[in-house]
């Protein structure tokens, strides 16, 4: 439950392009002679061949070809290349890039994207290639220009391996500056007070973000120095409605429930009832993950570090999670593996948070059965102390008043409510993401952790000790950022930021707070791609707080562009409807032990894939290797792909990063 692009798979909430090449070329291993590989004991900075800078990761090689600087990850099936080159523009420097890294690989192009200047980089460009989903490989490019010399960034990755190592690939793409160049820093400067010029410049910002993006409402808070300076909302709860958004107005928050359930947890370390160096099951026996060695490792604080080890496993309780129970919830981490050591990176897991809330309901409440434990725990734990009367785990509760729904594009692009039926899949493991809330509340929560635990009235609400330890970092994110206990921490520019995003189907919202600054926001929206909105508002207050560069407005013009040029790109390989002689091939049912069954229907032209919980209408693709893939074109989910196996059953294969799944024909 974390930023999204229509085309992901691995989680419909979770961004990733896919983009490759008709055939998988091998990933570059040869160097100049003299230039043998080094293999990094640890991360460290280092140069392109024309100086820029940047951090290699530990434990990934390093080589230089030519202009190229080769970037290569143990499992050595990808690669990241820097080709620093002279060339008349950014098409003649990707191409001369290509030619030093892999001059016979044979991506098909999908889409170019335009991208702002920034860190002192002009004339920037992504390059987004088309694969075939069988090959389980992405492939883009990026370039930019500093003075005379354009660098191209190819990123050549399996997938599994892409999502594994994010973080690395995260501390190699973040720390990549012009030579001589340092990032911009607030570092050492006083924030500047939220007035009403202030404030309304944040204000013009949201509004024409939501232009650009086409995100129905936004609701945003401001707190500075414990008083409320802005609680309120622009547009609309509902598209062809007339009821504006505004403070009172419930969203889905999604991951930001993550941030709420460890204070619940350490309100439970303050009274004794466990610490965060708990081993899990001394306190719930029942807990198990696939490996046992990991699972003899886990304590409390690891449910909800991200650092365990066991990577996004979303698709079964997004496809199958009608009649499933927190307690099926938890018996199916059972079957989950970790793919990276313990501890060793950073991997997001909803499952294993969801496990946290529980654990800890259980806990606070052994007699009762896990949900309801969990959500009284946290109304007697968290809610209710804090005044938010508002924020709810009830759907039927928070439909009933003044609250937003979920929007996204459809398959052409145009504003269309989306799916909202899908987003009932994270009440089972809702300490992960279930949350309903609105700025009021919100903002009541993040005053808490500026006032580092005390209330409004100075009363102790829970020990700073506890309350700080959520932030203590578990496991870094690239350079700049680390993730503690459902928090992250990021210094990017000079001054820590504690914050958290959500997201779910049209539902993206982020939470943060200025530690050293006294100052706090809150912002929601009802709408994809609201995550471009919730992202680049961290930047834009950061801007008007210690007179930073204007970029967030750039930037959200530039993501808002890129993201309906590639709706458009992905629209151009579909057959809609389905191609009727391939939906002619299917057959009428499909089973996974782990997802449950497919129906596949008619409601005239169309063909419709039924999961049971939700279903949407199907367009086919085509692929590069001669493949076909059946791909969802409802809003909200326009992405997931499922592509037809071959062999004497009929068969469909769904994947995520690191897993997949084969339907077979009942």
């Amino acid at each position: 439950m974390n930023r999204s692009v229509t085309i992901s798979v691995a989680s419909f909430a979770l961004a990733g392009l896919i983009c490759s090449c008709k055939t998988a070329p091998a990933v570059a291993t040869r160097t100049e002679p003299g230039r043998a590989a080094e293999r990094l004991a640890g991360d460290a900075p280092r140069t392109t061949t024309e100086g820029n800078s940047f951090v290699a990761p530990a434990g990934w090689s390093i080589s230089v070809r030519g202009p190229a600087t080769i970037l290569e990850p143990p499992e050595g099936d990808s690669a990241i290349a820097l080709v620093d080159v002279r060339a008349k523009d950014a098409d003649a420097a990707v191409a001369a890039a290509w030619r030093a890294y892999e001059p016979d690989a044979s991506w098909p192009l999908k889409v170019v994207h335009e991208k702002p200047d920034q860190d002192g980089w002009t004339d920037r460009r992504s390059y987004d290639y088309q694969t075939s989903p069988n090959e389980k490989r992405d492939v883009s490019a990026s370039v930019q220009r500093a003075g005379g010399v354009w660098t191209v960034a190819i990123y050549d990755m399996s997938q599994a391996v892409g999502e594994k190592r994010l973080a690395q690939v995260a501390l190699v793409f973040g720390q990549l500056l012009p030579k001589g160049r340092a990032r911009e820093s607030f570092a050492g400067r006083k924030a500047h007070r939220l007035d009403r010029a202030r404030i309304a410049e944040l204000g013009g910002f949201v509004e024409k973000a939501m232009q650009r993006t086409g995100v129905p409402g936004v609701a945003v808070g401001l707190v500075q120095d414990g008083e409320v300076v802005f609680a309120g909302g622009f547009g609309l709860r509902e598209l062809g409605g007339e009821k504006r958004v505004d403070a009172d107005t419930r969203f889905m928050i999604a991951s930001n429930t993550k941030a709420m359930t460890t204070l619940m947890l350490a309100k439970l370390v303050d009274e004794k009832k466990l610490t965060w160096e708990t081993p899990v099951t001394e306190l719930l026996p029942s807990f198990k993950l696939g490996d046992a060695d990991t699972t003899r490792q886990v304590k409390v604080k690891h449910l909800i570090c991200a650092c365990t080890g066991l990577p996004r496993q979303d698709l079964e309780w997004l496809f199958q999670y009608e009649g499933i129970s927190p307690d099926d919830a938890l018996a199916t981490l059972a079957t989950m593996q970790p793919t990276s050591k313990f501890g060793e990176m950073f991997q997001y897991s909803n499952p294993l948070a969801g496990a946290g809330g529980f654990v800890g309901g259980h806990v606070a409440f052994p007699d009762l059965e896990l949900g309801a434990a969990y959500d009284k725990a946290m109304q007697t734990r968290v809610f209710g102390p804090l005044g938010m009367s508002a924020t709810t785990f009830d759907y039927a509760e928070a439909l009933r008043g003044n609250h937003a729904m979920p929007h996204s594009p459809d398959v052409h692009g145009k504003p269309a409510r989306a799916l909202m039926e899908i987003n009932y899949a994270v009440i089972p493991v809702r300490p992960a993401g279930a949350a309903w809330s609105n700025v009021r509340d919100m903002l009541a929560y993040v005053a808490m952790e500026l006032a580092e635990g005390a209330l409004p009235g100075g009363e102790r609400y829970i020990s700073r000790q506890s309350l700080l330890e959520r932030r203590v970092p578990q496991v870094p994110i690239g350079k700049d950022a680390t993730y503690g206990m459902g928090l992250m921490v990021d210094r990017r520019y000079g001054v820590s930021v504690v914050h958290h995003g959500g997201d779910l189907i049209g539902f993206h919202s982020d939470m943060l707070w200025l530690p050293e600054h006294g100052v706090g926001a809150v912002v929601l929206t009802n709408g994809d791609p609201g995550w471009i909105i919730r992202s680049q508002f961290r930047r834009k207050l950061l801007e008007l707080l210690f007179d930073g560069r204007p970029e967030a407005d750039d930037a959200v013009a530039a993501g808002a562009k890129a993201y309906f040029e590639q709706l458009a790109a992905e629209r151009k390989l579909l057959s809609v409807p389905a191609d009727p002689a391939e939906a002619g091939k299917l057959a009428a049912r499909y089973a996974n032990d782990a997802l449950g069954e497919i129906a596949v229907g008619k409601q005239g032209d169309a063909t419709v894939f039924d999961v049971g919980e939700w279903q949407s209408e199907v367009a086919s693709r085509k692929n590069p290797d001669g493949t076909v893939s059946f791909v969802t074109i409802s809003p909200g989910i326009f992405g997931a792909e499922l592509v037809v196996g071959s062999g004497d059953r009929r068969t469909l294969i769904v994947r995520d990063a690191q897993h997949e799944y084969v339907f077979t024909e009942r």
